[in-house]
């Protein structure tokens, strides 16, 4: 069995930039999801939402994370991956599932545009909206939880790599 670790989370969670901090400290490749879903299609996220409508998006989104193969590999998701099932079946098989769980007010503050952001938010939903439609997914499918509450890139990293002790080989 590949042995990588898979961030989910809300967007703004910080899944990239710990998924970089990590895959250094871990000594593993890293791969942005979301950049391989830009490659594939040679479109921005949010262009691929305007052009094909979030369901649209969804579907390419559950494709290309369904197909990834790798080892030893820190793997930071989209935001919407979880609305995938093969996607995430696959995803759980290659690897640990760490959910980044992140305070509402946190993201509320962090977060810009999120059309620009290429977020897969309905017309006439809000971001609390969204949040409480994902968070019980996320749980659903996370092996770990990490709370990023009142922690630092470093913190959560080391919070993570802590949690993970012993249940992957590295």
């Amino acid at each position: 069995m590949a042995e990588n670790i898979i961030l989910i989370g809300m967007p703004g969670a910080g899944k990239s930039t710990v998924g970089v901090v990590l895959a250094k400290v871990l000594g593993y490749d890293f791969i942005d999801s979301d950049l391989l879903i830009q490659a594939e299609t040679g479109k921005r996220l949010f262009e691929i939402i305007n052009a094909s409508g979030i369901d649209g998006f969804l579907k390419v989104e559950n494709e290309v994370n369904s197909r990834i193969e790798t080892n030893h590999t820190v793997i930071a998701t989209g935001g919407s991956v979880i609305y995938g099932e093969e996607a995430m079946a696959h995803l759980k098989s290659i690897g640990t599932v760490v959910y980044i769980q992140v305070p509402y007010a946190d993201l509320e503050k962090r977060l810009g545009n999120l059309l620009k952001r290429g977020v897969a938010i309905r017309n006439g939903s809000t971001l609390k909206d969204l949040y409480d439609e994902r968070v019980p997914l996320y749980e659903k499918y996370a092996d770990i939880t990490v709370d990023e509450r009142d922690k630092g890139i470093r913190e959560v990293v080391k919070t993570i790599e802590h949690m993970l002790e012993g249940s992957v080989r590295r």
